[in-house]
C-alpha cells in the first residue's frame, strides 16, 4: 500500500506551477460529449479523478485521445450506450454530470449514483428536481439514476441550497432544451462559471454565470471548441497555507488572485504577509501565527474544501480559534489524527475549538478524505521527527503530483511503496 513519508520541520520555500482545476475539469469533461463534432481541452489535471471519468467516459463510446499530459482531444459522435454503470464511476461523486450531459444531448441517461470522498450527506435531490423542472421523468431503480423525457423544455428553477452540483448538471442539460431556462440561487464559484464558458464556446447561450441567476436559452445542437481549464483554487490555497504551516516563502504561479480573496484575507488574519501580481501569488509566514474564526460559505465565502488546511494552520497558532463548517456535516473526522501529532481541538457538532500548540510531532496516520489528507501532509511537514500517511490514493485524487511539487520547494516526503522503503527513508532522514 502506497504511503506518504514525511521528515518535517523544513522551511517551504520557491515557487511551484498550480495545475488546471478537478472540480471544473470534471464537468467540462463531461460537457465534452454533447456535440458530435472534436473538443479539445487543455490545462486537464492528471489526477485519479479526471482520469475515472474519461474512463466512464469510454464506456460508452466517447474517443478520447491525450494528446500530452494535460491536454485531451474528445469526440462524442459515437456514443449511442446512454447507460453508466461501471464500477468506475462509483468512485468519484462528479459522475452525476454525465446524468446532465446525456439527458441535454440524448434525451434519456442511466448513471450510477454517486461516490467519491465520505465527508457528509450530499443528496442529489436539487439535481432531480432541476430535471423535472425541464420536463423529465426522474426516478431511481438499482443503483441507477434513470432520466428519460421526450423533449426537455426551458423551466424556472429555484435551489432551495446554494449547490454547485446541480446548478451545473441543470446548466448542461438546459443548454440543449426547447426555450429558456433560469436557475435562482445558484452557486457562483469560479468553476460555474468556467462551465458556462465552455459550453459558450461550443454555442450555447448562457448568461449570469458567477450571479446567483442564470439563464440559459436551449440551442438544438453544440459544436466543436478548444478550451483551456481554469486552474485549480483548492490546489492553489493548499500550498499556500502550507507556505504558513512551515514558517516558509511560497509563490504560487498560474493562479488567478481574485479566486483565491478569502484564503489570502485569513492568510493575513493570522500574521502572514500576502503578495499578489497577475497571476500569481506569495505567501511569507516569517512572523509567529495568531488565531481567528472562520466559516465556511458558498463562494465568495471561505471554501469548505479549505476548511482542513486552515484548522492545520490554526493548530499551531497562538490563542483560541473556532473553525465552523457550514456546508458538510462530517468533515471533522481527520481531527482524530491530528489529535495523535499533538494538537488540541475539540469538535461539537459543526464547530471546531482549536487551542493553539507550540508545535506538531509526527505520527503514523491516515488520510480519511481528499481534502483532509492533504492537510495531514500539510501537518506532517510541519512537524517535530517522521510523519507516515496511510491511504494516500484519496490525495491523489485530486493532487496532481503532490509529493514531487512539495519536493521542489524543500520538503523532505517520498512515497513509499513498502516497509523497506519506509525503513530505507527513516534512514537517510536520520
Amino acid at each position: 500500500m502506497e504511503q506518504y513519508a514525511i521528515k518535517g520541520g523544513n522551511p517551504l520555500v520557491g515557487e511551484v506551477e498550480i495545475g488546471g482545476a478537478k472540480n471544473a475539469a470534471l464537468a467540462i469533461l463531461a460537457a465534452s460529449i454533447m456535440t458530435d463534432e472534436t473538443v479539445l481541452i487543455e490545462n486537464v489535471p492528471d489526477v485519479r479523478d479526471t482520469n475515472v471519468m474519461m474512463q466512464a467516459m469510454e464506456s460508452i463510446g466517447a474517443i478520447i485521445e491525450r494528446l500530452d499530459r494535460h491536454t485531451v482531444r474528445v469526440s462524442g459522435k459515437a456514443i449511442r450506450d446512454i447507460a453508466i454503470e461501471d464500477d468506475f464511476i462509483k468512485k468519484i461523486r462528479a459522475s452525476y454530470y454525465l446524468l446532465g450531459a446525456l439527458l441535454g444531448k440524448h434525451n434519456k441517461a442511466r448513471v450510477a449514483l454517486p461516490g467519491g470522498c465520505n465527508i457528509g450527506l450530499r443528496p442529489i435531490d436539487q439535481h432531480i428536481k432541476g430535471f423535472r423542472a425541464l420536463g423529465a421523468d426522474v426516478r431511481i431503480e438499482h443503483g441507477l439514476i434513470i432520466a428519460e423525457a421526450e423533449q426537455l423544455r426551458g423551466g424556472h428553477i429555484y435551489m432551495d441550497v446554494v449547490t454547485v452540483g446541480a446548478t451545473i448538471d441543470v446548466m448542461l442539460a438546459a443548454s440543449m432544451a426547447d426555450g429558456q431556462t433560469i436557475i435562482e440561487n445558484a452557486a457562483k464559484e469560479p468553476h460555474v462559471v468556467d462551465v458556462a464558458n465552455f459550453l459558450n464556446s461550443m454555442g450555447a447561450s448562457i448568461k449570469g454565470a458567477g450571479t446567483d441567476v442564470i439563464r440559459i436559452k436551449g440551442v438544438s445542437k453544440l459544436h466543436g471548441t478548444e478550451y483551456a481549464i481554469i486552474p485549480d483554487q483548492i490546489e492553489a490555497g493548499t500550498f499556500m497555507f502550507a507556505a504558513a504551516v512551515t514558517k516558509g516563502d511560497v509563490t504560487v504561479k498560474n493562479v488567478i488572485p481574485k479566486h483565491l480573496e478569502s484564503i489570502s484575507a485569513k492568510l493575513m488574519e493570522i500574521g502572514c504577509e500576502v503578495e499578489e501580481s497577475d497571476d500569481a501569488v506569495r505567501v511569507v509566514a516569517s512572523k509567529p501565527l495568531t488565531h481567528t474564526h472562520v466559516k465556511t460559505l458558498p463562494y465568495p465565502g471561505f471554501p469548505t474544501d479549505m476548511q482542513p488546511q486552515i484548522t492545520v494552520a490554526l493548530g499551531l497558532s497562538r490563542g483560541t480559534s473556532i473553525v465552523t463548517e457550514s456546508i458538510f456535516e462530517n468533515r471533522f473526522k481527520y481531527v482524530d489524527e491530528l489529535t495523535r501529532m499533538g494538537a488540541s481541538i475539540k469538535v461539537e457538532g459543526n464547530t471546531a475549538i482549536i487551542d493553539g500548540v507550540s508545535k506538531y510531532t509526527g505520527a503514523g496516520i491516515s488520510a480519511p478524505d481528499l481534502r483532509a489528507g492533504a492537510a495531514l501532509v500539510m501537518a506532517g511537514l510541519a512537524a517535530e521527527g517522521t510523519t507516515v500517511i496511510d491511504d494516500i490514493k484519496f490525495i491523489e485524487r485530486g493532487y496532481e503530483d503532490f509529493h514531487l511539487k512539495l519536493q521542489g520547494l524543500g520538503a523532505v516526503i517520498d512515497k513509499v511503496n513498502s516497509e523497506r522503503e519506509l525503513q530505507k527513508f527513516r534512514l537517510k532522514t536520520g
